[in-house]
């Protein structure tokens, strides 16, 4: 399936009951605010091109199941740039998403703010981030498609600035459109691919695909479960560790069951968030909104036994401030030997960005869960970890530093690592003695032929 052209096509494939909103007072009349010769006439010729008399056709429809406001850019009207017109439009779907409680998404294709309306045009980009922040402060959630191109200022207000950003593959996206650049700028710095490598947009999606994915990440953000999380059970081994050194043993085991398979025991299905919008991304680190058994929605942050980046403190610091905006409860799974600590971490800002895990955390009205699944390495642990809800897998160990760091410290030898791990007292039942968790889960109860 090829990426659509027109705004009605980019419709077309993603809801089949799109229902058009009123249209709203476009610009003043005649050659516009600034009185540019000829503007009349080439917005004339444009509606005659492109079948629309603005930029932006707006109006509601359902995807996968769930009702939402639809913004589409007609890149055939004047390049589908930002007028008065256009920032009109898009202002009355946002009032319409907030008084009918309805999500937003918008269909981007835009080379940015129309050069014909000068400073008025320009202004409509403070007009379009107002509107998206008082349907982020209602509680809505606000989704992305960028289609080729997006760039300009539709691309850092309404594409940018949602909560989740799909984009189509070989969609050209960047502040800097083509015309615009610099001679020897990388062309390859400006598409899909390379803002999702660097964690400013959560997936690319083939047009084929785009209907069932937006639709997925719909419904998930829309119908979030009540309560908090319950912790999962064990799925690795039961019976307490009888040492320290033991318990950072099974710890470190290969074979112990990592964040994956804990998150496909608890979730039915799950879309995941990629990026921390500053640069980075961290692999070791799963962030997302899954469905619970009962159809309802919680968010997820799961380490997966890596060192944990900055980016990835970073983007599990985006999920739980998402979460509790949507008032979506909130699950961690907790798996590292700590933060990373090389030198491009510090470059990167690891103190800031645990600084800002353990913000979004304390902050968070709704209820967040953490399970400690694996290791739990000082403080790059403990940013995931939940005040007063945090529980214990019996094949993982909570220590304020590794026992090998803690030896180097106290300035033992390193064959004393062992004996420092029993000091610590970092087991998980110690952990429940010290009051750090709340208990040890234990494995899923069997169920015997009566039933």
């Amino acid at each position: 399936m090829t990426a659509p052209a027109s705004a009605r096509e980019a419709l077309a494939l993603v809801t089949d009951d799109f229902t058009e909103l009123p249209a709203v007072e476009g610009p003043s009349a005649g050659d516009g605010p600034i009185g540019w010769p000829g503007y009349d006439r080439t917005r004339a010729a444009a509606a005659a091109r492109s079948g629309e008399s603005e930029s932006v056709v707006c109006g509601t429809g359902t995807v996968g199941g769930t009702r939402t406001v639809l913004v589409s850019f007609e890149f055939g009207f004047l390049g589908g740039s930002i007028g008065e017109g256009a920032g009109a439009r898009v202002a009355a779907a946002h009032a319409h998403a907030r008084t009918h409680r309805l999500p937003v998404t918008v269909l981007l294709a835009t080379g940015g703010s129309r050069m014909h309306e000068g400073m008025r045009a320009l202004v409509q980009l403070q007009r379009l981030a107002g509107e998206s922040a008082l349907t982020r402060a209602a509680g809505l959630p606000q989704l992305a498609v960028l289609r080729d191109p997006t760039t300009g200022g539709g691309w850092a207000t309404l594409g940018a600035g949602s909560d989740v950003v799909l984009a189509l593959p070989d969609a050209q996206v960047g502040f800097a459109g083509s015309r615009v650049r610099p001679p020897d700028a990388d062309p390859a710095a400006y598409t899909a691919a390379s803002q999702l490598a660097h964690g400013h947009v959560d997936a690319v999606v083939p047009a084929g695909e785009l209907r069932g994915v937006l639709g997925r990440w719909l419904s998930l953000l829309t119908r979030p479960a009540r309560g908090p999380v319950p912790p999962p059970y064990a799925l690795g081994a039961t019976a307490p560790a009888a040492s320290g050194r033991e318990a950072v043993a099974r710890a470190r085991r290969p074979e112990r069951p990592r964040a994956d398979r804990y998150l496909a025991e608890v979730f039915t299905e799950r879309a995941e968030l990629s990026g921390d919008r500053a640069g980075g991304t961290d692999p070791g680190t799963r962030c997302g909104f899954g469905r619970l058994p009962d159809g309802r929605t919680a968010a997820y942050a799961a380490q997966c036994g890596t060192a944990t980046r900055p980016a990835g403190f970073r983007t599990a610091a985006r999920l739980v401030r998402l979460a509790d905006r949507l008032g979506v409860p909130v699950l961690t799974l907790i798996d590292t030997p700590g933060a990373a600590n090389d030198a491009e971490a510090e470059r990167a800002g690891a103190g800031p960005a645990i600084a800002e895990l353990f913000g979004a955390v304390a902050e968070a009205r709704v209820p967040v869960t953490a399970l400690l699944v694996g290791e739990g390495g000082s403080g790059g642990a403990l940013a995931l970890a939940a005040p007063g809800n945090t529980w214990a897998t019996p094949d993982s160990y909570f220590s304020v530093i590794a026992p090998e760091l803690a030896a180097a410290i106290l300035k033992r030898p390193p064959e004393e690592a062992a004996e420092t791990a029993d000091r610590l007292r970092l087991r998980p039942q110690d952990l429940v003695a010290l009051g750090v968790v709340r208990g040890v889960v234990g494995a899923l109860p069997t169920v015997g032929p009566g039933g």
